[in-house]
């Protein structure tokens, strides 16, 4: 059974940082592409971030480029999100997913599993 579990979320002043993680298990973790997604109230899932299997490649979106970075440990199966100069903008509940074979990045269509999110709060 394929369990991806986020973790890090929290309630954070508009300029500071978090660090998301995200435990799979239950998959061979260094043959899938991860990603990050976010959904605020209201609004559709929103790609955040993706990476490919080695960590080699990874991919922003425009709206966080130059504050978020992801990246990946295969050997401890994790994958993780630095946020950087967050924002009112940025709070939602972030999302991991896994996809073993990629077609857009950006698509939440293109993953097989998901996390069950976790609530990330910019607040001043």
């Amino acid at each position: 059974q394929v369990q991806l579990v986020e973790s890090g979320g929290g309630l954070v002043q508009v300029g500071g940082s978090l660090r998301l993680s995200c435990a799979a298990s239950g998959l061979t973790f260094n043959n899938y592409i991860m990603g990050w997604f976010r959904q605020a109230p209201g609004k559709e899932r929103e790609f955040v971030a993706g990476i490919n299997w080695s960590g080699v490649s990874t991919f922003i979106a425009d709206s966080v480029k130059g504050r978020f970075t992801i990246s990946r440990d295969n050997a401890k199966n994790t994958v993780y999100l630095q946020m950087n100069s967050l924002k009112p903008e940025d709070t939602a509940v972030y999302f991991c997913a896994a996809a073993r074979a990629m077609g857009d990045f950006a698509s939440p269509e293109s993953y097989d599993y998901w996390g069950q999110g976790t609530q990330v709060t910019a607040s001043s």
